[in-house]
């Protein structure tokens, strides 16, 4: 008798709905359709970024920002409409399933292949596709079944106002929905706030963006950097080290790409006295290698565990690329670290008001923050560019003459000074 109990039901409900077959199909088509864009509806809302809301939405969008003032009460809406239309569609679809098949003879296997195509059903059509749709679109989704959600919101309007005073099931579904604050919300928030901490926002931004930075955007090339030959006698080395002002120099074996160690200033000072034949070399301390892409938020905890102050930056085949020292770090949070032994040297000159000359060395970070552009500028480029000059070849393909103007998306290069191997000077035009 138990086995027959939940068939004996559907019959129960098909004498009760004793009608066409066809009407019954389309009516179950179209709570099928209403089911999914409401499931679909709570994917969309509360995928929808904050920023596009300010931006995007602020016009054409009205009825989207109307529901989602009052995220509580649409949740709500949202869920006593799934919950409805969903329960109709399976009254339905037991009802059409019903007309079409005959399962007095065997209850048990009728029961089963009924709750098997209406969950398969469900699944598909209701929380699979359209979710996907939603989370894929959710700005065009959200328009698009705005007006039914309204209708839905005046319908059930009693329901939903206690549902989203009183249940703790709307609060907790709403804290699960809310998005974790990105770089990007972060950064846009901080462009609303007053003027009171504009001195303040360049660090705010520069702590914010600090761990997608890689080791190799904010390195020295290897060719600005002064190193120093391990077979150089004493006294050369002490003319270099007094010529080039520094503390620390990387001591490399017949290339820079054969790092031997680093040689620290204040290890020389109790042997500034000794004759061209000492063996300053016994001074270099340990190098430390990195990749490229090493993060500089990691770089900057293992700089501090090590008590250094100097990496070597190296490439796949375990060649040189540069040099980052913990100031470069320091600097990407901070801005520019000068100190009374620096020369006023800058990679740029503002010529006019939409005009730059860059040196062709200048790193793309620094590049970026200069025009106040995104991160993402070139991201369409094919290479994997560290400086401006590295673009300007991977747009051309190849080093291009003098002169020659090259354009992308709003910003117009001029190669103003090139050699047979390096572009050394570039002008960049702003287009408005």
């Amino acid at each position: 008798m138990e086995t027959t109990e939940p068939l004996l039901l559907m019959n129960l409900i098909s004498n009760a709905f004793n009608i066409n077959t066809t009407i019954v199909l389309l009516l179950s088509i179209f709570v099928l359709v209403i089911s999914a864009l409401v499931s679909g509806a709570e994917t969309a809302y509360f995928s929808i970024k904050s920023n596009t809301l300010r931006d995007e939405l602020k016009n054409k969008y009205k009825l989207v920002i109307y529901l989602l003032n009052d995220a509580k009460r649409l949740l709500a809406t949202i869920t006593i409409s799934k919950f409805v239309f969903s329960l109709a569609f399976i009254l339905l679809q037991a009802v059409f399933l019903n007309h079409v098949f005959d399962f007095t003879t065997n209850p048990t296997n009728g029961f089963i292949i009924q709750l098997a195509i209406i969950s398969i059903t469900y699944m598909i059509f209701v929380e699979i596709v359209p979710q996907y749709l939603a989370r894929k679109k959710p700005e065009r989704f959200a328009l698009f079944v705005s007006i039914p959600i309204i209708i839905f919101d005046k319908i059930f309007y009693p329901f939903s106002i206690f549902l989203a005073k009183n249940s703790t099931i709307i609060t907790n579904k709403l804290i699960k929905t809310k998005h974790s604050i990105t770089i990007d919300d972060l950064s846009h928030a901080l462009n609303l706030t007053t003027q009171q901490i504009t001195e303040d926002e360049d660090i705010i931004k520069g702590i914010m963006k600090f761990g997608n930075i890689d080791a190799g955007e904010i390195m020295r090339s290897r060719v600005d950097v002064i190193a120093v030959d391990y077979n150089l006698n004493f006294k050369e080395l002490l003319k270099l080290i007094i010529e080039s002002g520094h503390s620390r120099y990387p001591v490399y074996l017949e290339s820079f790409d054969n790092v031997k160690g680093v040689l620290y200033n204040k290890d020389l000072l109790e042997h500034f006295d000794k004759g061209d034949n000492f063996n300053w070399q016994s001074l270099i301390r340990q190098p430390y290698f990195i990749p490229e892409h090493k993060k500089i938020n990691e770089l900057l905890k293992e700089f501090q565990s090590n008590k250094s102050h100097m990496a070597i930056v190296i490439d796949e085949y375990g060649g040189t690329n540069g040099i980052v020292t913990l100031e470069d770090v320091l600097e990407e949070i901070v801005g520019e670290i000068a100190d009374e032994s620096d020369e006023d040297e800058s990679s740029f000159v503002k010529l006019s008001e939409n005009s730059y000359l860059f040196e062709g060395k200048t790193l793309i970070n620094d590049f970026n923050k200069i025009l106040n552009i995104e991160d993402d500028f070139f991201d369409d480029t094919n290479g994997d560019a560290d400086t401006i000059a590295g673009i300007i070849l991977d747009i051309t393909g190849e080093i291009p003459e003098k002169n020659k103007i090259i354009n992308y998306k709003n910003l117009t290069f001029t190669i103003e000074t090139v050699d047979k191997r390096r572009i050394k000077q570039i002008k960049v035009t702003i287009n408005q």
